[in-house]
């Protein structure tokens, strides 16, 4: 069972009832709202909802294919997807890091027995901008990470006109990161996270 599963907040948000077939034989329906760990299997789901989402913006993506599948393969519990009637609709794919700033071996490096989670993307498909979801994904990602017992701090890269709404979500500025890709630079952000104990005791993970 993923640790996902066990923390009451990341629960599907509510289930469709079972429905009746035409032979009056009741049949399974999918979750209408499921959030979980990403596995390698998405991997091809992730990449096709990434490319669309950053490289008409940036010509790139944070992530290639081959990148993907090696974040999923090596923490696939510090990913988190966003999951509608079975549909991946959003998703963050993070990996561990063991320096206080990012640096240019962040980017494809995941550090066991780091304390600070480094938020490689977060993308939401095209069908389902503008509703609010990148925000909330980012809320159970964050609330998420308070019960790992590991984690201390998210860090995060991304370009100037994305600052707001990282502020938005509890993330502060921490000025230029020494990051490029290309001729593209970034603002490095953080968010505390709380420490495992002080979580469990007043959350109930």
């Amino acid at each position: 069972m993923s640790a996902l599963s066990a923390l009451p907040f990341l629960k599907p948000g509510h289930l469709r009832s079972p429905q009746s077939s035409p032979g009056g034989q009741r049949r399974h329906t999918l979750p209408a709202s499921e959030f979980r760990c990403l596995s390698p299997e998405d991997a091809i789901s992730v990449f096709e909802i990434e490319r669309e989402a950053f490289i008409s913006v940036s010509g790139d993506c944070p992530l290639h294919l081959d990148e993907i599948r090696h974040f999923l393969n090596l923490c696939p519990e510090l990913s988190l997807g966003w999951f509608v009637e079975g549909r991946l609709v959003a998703f963050i794919i993070g990996s561990l890091w063991d320096q206080d700033r990012l640096s240019q071996a962040a980017l494809t490096l995941h550090k066991p027995r780091g304390t600070v989670v480094h938020i490689h993307v977060l993308a939401v498909h095209r069908t389902f901008r503008q509703q609010g979801k990148g925000s909330i994904l980012m809320w159970r990602y964050l609330q998420y990470l308070r019960c790992l017992p590991f984690a201390r701090r998210a860090l995060l890269m991304c370009e100037d006109f994305l600052v707001p709404f990282y502020q938005k979500c509890g993330f502060e500025a921490l000025g230029p990161c020494e990051v490029t890709v290309g001729e593209l630079t970034f603002i490095e952000m953080q968010h505390p996270v709380r420490g495992h104990a002080f979580m469990r005791r007043n959350s109930g993970c």
